[in-house]
């Protein structure tokens, strides 16, 4: 049976997209892995640029690239996905 010119090109571009791709988060600094620790011990930015001796700018910013390369929007879910992943633990008390 024959194909028609539009079906072969559909096909054709059916072959080309990319198989889908695992989210792979990537790994965080060793201060950003600092800063994840306060901000789960419940510090504010202030009080971690203030313990850290860094300015509060420079701490959003880790804070900001945490969350770029976790792919979250919000400190919540930073924490989520740290505990997720195993960056964080959750200890009985």
């Amino acid at each position: 049976m024959a194909r028609t010119a539009s079906a072969r090109s559909k096909s054709a571009l059916v072959d080309l997209v990319p198989p889908p791709r695992k989210k792979r988060t990537e790994s965080l600094t060793n201060r950003e892995k600092e800063i994840l620790n306060l901000i789960w011990a419940g510090f504010k930015n202030k009080e971690i640029g203030q313990r850290l001796k860094i300015s509060v700018k420079t701490v959003e910013a880790h804070r900001a690239s945490m969350m770029k390369k976790m792919r979250v929007s919000n400190a919540a879910q930073l924490l989520k996905a740290a505990i997720q992943s195993t960056m964080i633990r959750i200890q009985k008390i």
